[in-house]
C-alpha cells in the first residue's frame, strides 16, 4: 500500500477517525483492520501519530495512511532455514491457488513451530507481505483454512480487495468445496446429508462435537464412491466417499464421517485410529479435491482441481481404482452450468 492522505470535508459533522477511513477506504479496508493500523501507529491527524481508533476528526483535519513496512519471514520468527515450496495451481494479480501438502499448518499458531504455509507463500510472492495487518495473527491473503494434515486445493487472496470478497463469498456460502475422504467401515448408503449442528467438545477443548452446548448449523452431503470389502484378506472393511460440506465449521466433514460411524482412516482425534488399520496413511485420509469461487474483480466462475495426492494413490491403485480429479469433481462444472451465480 502506498501512503494515503485525506481530508476531513468542511462540512462534516465530528466522527471518529477509524469510522472516517473505513468509508474513504472501502471495501478494500474494513474497519477492523484500519482500527489495527492505527493502534500500530500508521496513522496521523494533522501530522500527528495516534493510535486511537475512536479519536474524533473535527472539519479540515488531515489524515495520512503511512504504508505498512514489508516483514520477511525470518525476522517475524524462528523457523526452519528450509521451507518447502507448495504447488501453484493458478495465480493472476489478484489470486493465488495453490495444492497444500498434508502436514503443513496454513499459518503460525502456538504449538506449531514447523514451517507453514504462509512461510512458504512469501516465500513464493514476497508481495504477500503488504496484506499483512498489524496487531493480527501473521496470515497474509488467507480467507480459509485447512486442517493441518488435510491435503488440497486452497485460494489465497493477494489484495485487499480480493481478500474482502473472498470473504463475503465464503460467508455467504457461494464457494463450493468438494473432498475425498477413505473412511472406516462400509457405508451403506449410495447418498446421505449429514446436518448436525457442530461446536466445541463440552470438555475436551482441541475437539468439535455433535454434542456441544454452544452447536452451530452444519450440513455435509456424502457420497459413496467405491467400498472396498476386504476382510476376508485381513484388511479392514473401508469407503471412498465424496464429501460437499454446505458449511464451513472447524473439523466438520471429519466430525460428520464420525458421527455416522465411518471416520476417516488415520483420523486419531475422532476415529481413535487403530494400529495397522490405516494404511498407507500417516494422517487422516481426507482431501480437497476441488474449489469453485468467482473471481473477485472479473466475477468469472473458476473451478480448480488438487492432483490425487501419494498416499491416496498407494491405497487406491493397488485395488485397480485409478481417480481423474476432473472427473470425480464434474459436479462443479454441472452445477455451474444450471447456477452459475
Amino acid at each position: 500500500m502506498t501512503a494515503r492522505v485525506f481530508t476531513v470535508e468542511p462540512a462534516s459533522r465530528r466522527i471518529r477517525l477509524d469510522v472516517f477511513l473505513a468509508a474513504a477506504m472501502a471495501p478494500e479496508y474494513s474497519r477492523s483492520r484500519i482500527a489495527r493500523m492505527i493502534r500500530a501507529g500508521a496513522v496521523s491527524v494533522n501530522d500527528a501519530r495516534t493510535g486511537d481508533p475512536a479519536h474524533a476528526l473535527r472539519p479540515g483535519d488531515r489524515i495520512g495512511v503511512a504504508p505498512l513496512p514489508l516483514a520477511e519471514p525470518s525476522e517475524r520468527r524462528n523457523e526452519p532455514a528450509f521451507v518447502p515450496p507448495v504447488a501453484v495451481l493458478y495465480a493472476d494479480e489478484e489470486v493465488i491457488v495453490i495444492d497444500k501438502p498434508a502436514g503443513m499448518v496454513v499459518h503460525p499458531a502456538p504449538g506449531s513451530p514447523g514451517p507453514t504455509l504462509v512461510d512458504a507463500l512469501l516465500r513464493q510472492f514476497p508481495d504477500l507481505a503488504a496484506m499483512a495487518e498489524p496487531g493480527a495473527v501473521m496470515r497474509p491473503g488467507i480467507v480459509h483454512r485447512l486442517d493441518k494434515e488435510t491435503s488440497g486445493v486452497m485460494v489465497i487472496a493477494r489484495t485487499p480487495y480480493a481478500r474482502m470478497e473472498l470473504s463475503r463469498q465464503f460467508k455467504d456460502r457461494t464457494v463450493r468445496k468438494l473432498y475425498l475422504a477413505v473412511v472406516r467401515g462400509i457405508v451403506g448408503r449410495e447418498a446421505q446429508v449429514v446436518a448436525r449442528p457442530l461446536g466445541r467438545h463440552p470438555t475436551e477443548r482441541q475437539r468439535m462435537s455433535t454434542r456441544s452446548r454452544r452447536p452451530r448449523e452444519a450440513s455435509t452431503s456424502i457420497a459413496v464412491l467405491h467400498r472396498f470389502d476386504e476382510r476376508g484378506e485381513g484388511n479392514p472393511a473401508s469407503t471412498l466417499v465424496r464429501a460437499i460440506p454446505a458449511t464451513g465449521r472447524t473439523h466438520q466433514i471429519r466430525v460428520h464421517l464420525a458421527s455416522i460411524g465411518h471416520p476417516c482412516l488415520g483420523d486419531r482425534l475422532y476415529g481413535r485410529a487403530a494400529a495397522g488399520e490405516a494404511g498407507p496413511f500417516v494422517r487422516h485420509a481426507l482431501h480437497a479435491l476441488g474449489l469453485e469461487f468467482a473471481h473477485p474483480r472479473s466475477g468469472l466462475r473458476m473451478r480448480y482441481s488438487a492432483p490425487i495426492p501419494p498416499d491416496f494413490r498407494a491405497f487406491l491403485e493397488p485395488r485397480g481404482i485409478q481417480l481423474d480429479p476432473e472427473a470425480v469433481a464434474g459436479w462443479l462444472t454441472e452445477r455451474s452450468a444450471a447456477n452459475p451465480g
